[in-house]
């Protein structure tokens, strides 16, 4: 039996997605995304806040460039992969990321509007409380 490598998220965006186009011109976007929980300790509420290095490739990547934004609620499915890399001092590192597969943007439908009651970026939920999905494997219009 093979293995199972699935993470499932949903928190806020901790900064805009920064994006990069290496040789070839494959792009790929990087952000944190803060996922919190609270919890009662002692009789007090607490909130615990976890943050993960999220990393996006190709289409995926630019979708989330275009539509993403430092504060906004995603949901997003992906796998972890740890991956090694030497800093200035040539030191080896390693990292653990989040590779995204796809999103859902969440949030009500006022969260895709800009002020004058147009849908920002051209989104348009069908209700208030439904998000907007984006897959690596979606054949996207840009």
């Amino acid at each position: 039996m093979s293995g199972i490598n699935k993470v499932i998220l949903v928190g806020h965006l901790g900064k805009d997605p920064e994006v990069r186009h290496l040789e070839g011109g494959v792009a790929v976007a990087s952000f944190p995304l803060a996922t919190s929980e609270t919890f009662n300790k002692d009789g007090r509420k607490v909130e615990q806040t976890e943050w993960h290095n999220i990393v996006m490739w190709r289409g995926l990547a630019d979708v989330a460039a275009k539509f993403l934004q430092k504060g906004k609620l995603v949901y997003i499915e992906g796998k972890l992969r740890t991956r090694s890399f030497e800093d200035k001092e040539g030191i080896k590192k390693y990292t653990t990321e989040v590779v995204a597969e796809n999103f859902t943007m969440l949030g009500r439908k006022t969260d895709f509007e800009n002020g004058d009651n147009q849908p920002r970026n051209g989104l348009k939920p069908n209700n208030d409380n439904e998000g907007i999905r984006i897959s690596d494997t979606d054949d996207l219009p840009f």
